[in-house]
């Protein structure tokens, strides 16, 4: 008789594989990171100016040296300070910044801005109905307010000092009592150094007030002419130590008593 073999079943035993790793967990990390910088980019789109230039700033200086966020105008110690060289620059920035204001088209023609032997001077020209004060008043109008607000506001972020003038035409103040055009001038003056302190520029950031009355007309052919009746906001530029530019004292810049800037540039 034929021996029987045994018979053998084999069985596997069934189960999960093998540990994969912590791969996927790299991956899903990476597409978070990346959803999440998706989201701060959407969110960025929809945010001011304002605060898309402070982000921008942060990003280029994280110390928080800039002095004028999301501009290349930084730097340390002395160079905080916009020197003649950043005059022409920091014209075209409020330039543009002048050109989003909703009231422009009535103001682009009363706005001059021209870079001087003292700085970067901002003439606010009148018109004969009155465009930045009311006429024979040191009360701002509506626009003058506006614009002397943004000006604060820009030249705010800057650590250099600002002298603000007030000029008129040649026609006589009528009005009752002693008051004249010295008068007036030097009211326009304080007036928007008040307006633009409240609204932006730093306590000790105005350096001087002035009231010529019409003894520096813009147009001396034209003694009466409009324009003649402005406020002048002036950026003083600081001139850096062994310059040619170097003023006889800590190196300020410095204009003869008497004399009236002229303008190295004049749109």
């Amino acid at each position: 008789m034929a021996e029987t073999r045994p018979i053998i079943i084999v069985r596997k035993k069934a189960g999960h594989g093998g540990h994969h790793g912590g791969a996927w967990k790299v991956a899903y990390a990476d597409f978070v990171t990346a959803m999440m910088a998706l989201f701060i980019v959407l969110w960025l789109l929809n945010t001011s100016k304002q605060v898309q230039e402070a982000v921008a700033g942060y990003f280029r200086d994280p110390s928080g040296t800039s002095r004028k966020p999301g501009t290349s105008l930084t730097g340390a110690g002395e160079n905080f300070f916009l020197t003649k060289d950043d005059m022409p620059k920091l014209k075209q920035e409020l330039q543009n910044a002048v050109q989003h204001m909703n009231n422009f088209d009535k103001l682009k023609d009363q706005i001059e801005m021209t870079v001087t032997a003292e700085g970067l001077r901002i003439e606010l020209m009148e018109t004969a109905s009155g465009t930045f004060f009311d006429s024979g008043s040191s009360k701002p109008t509506e626009n003058g307010r506006d614009l002397m607000i943004m000006l604060a506001q820009e030249l705010g972020k800057l650590p250099n000092k600002i002298s603000i003038e007030g000029h008129t035409d040649s026609k006589p103040y009528v009005g009752a009592g002693d008051y004249s055009n010295w008068e007036l001038s030097t009211d326009r003056a304080n007036a928007a150094r008040r307006l633009m302190q409240g609204n932006g520029l730093g306590p000790e950031q105005v350096a001087q007030v002035r009231g010529y009355a019409d003894q520096r007309l813009r147009k001396p052919d034209q003694p009466l002419d409009p324009s003649n009746r402005r406020i002048s906001v002036i950026v003083q530029y600081v001139v850096k130590a062994g310059s040619p530019d170097e003023g006889p004292s800590n190196g300020e810049n410095r204009q003869e008593p008497g004399k009236t800037a002229e303008p190295a540039h004049h749109e």
